[in-house]
């Protein structure tokens, strides 16, 4: 019998093991996810990573962060992030201030058009993190927590070891 991933991959031959299986189910429902997220977030013309982006500046509060601050904290590792922020501060999301002592440095603020544009995107993204799992026990949504954890930590600890 066929698993639901491999009728939806239209795959023919199963899956090596369960770990593949679940691997690809992973990517596929996080790959979901965002194409949902944009979704949600198109009529604020903001893609996901800005969105996450306007959101670590907003928590960072008065003092910002310097652009790899930013790329350490988000969702998803984005290789372009100075992109990203040049897009931010032609709306006048954000603001950059070379520092003073280091030029090299620049820190990052979102300003307060930024701050009004994700406020009212907040209860929209929440809604959905609800919505998805509103057939999911909560035990079971604490237990996918945990074992993504432990996935994470096992994938940086590989990644550690082959630098």
């Amino acid at each position: 019998m066929s698993s639901r991933l491999q009728h939806e991959l239209q795959q023919s031959r199963p899956f090596s093991t369960p770990a593949e299986e679940a691997s690809l189910a992973l990517l596929r429902t996080a790959s979901r996810l965002d194409r949902l997220l944009l979704q949600k977030l198109r009529p604020y013309k903001l893609t996901p990573p800005q969105y996450n982006l306007l959101r670590i500046l907003r928590g960072a509060g008065s003092k910002g962060l310097a652009c790899g601050q930013l790329s350490d904290r988000m969702i998803s590792l984005d290789p372009d992030v100075t992109r990203l922020l040049d897009r931010l501060e032609k709306r006048g999301l954000i603001s950059r201030q070379r520092g003073q002592k280091d030029r090299r440095v620049v820190t990052t603020k979102i300003t307060d058009e930024g701050a009004k544009l994700i406020a009212p995107i907040d209860d929209v993204v929440d809604g959905l993190h609800v919505q998805i799992f509103q057939n999911t026990r909560t035990e079971d949504t604490r237990h996918l927590i945990d074992v993504l954890a432990s996935l994470r930590s096992f994938i940086d600890t590989q990644m550690n070891d082959a630098e």
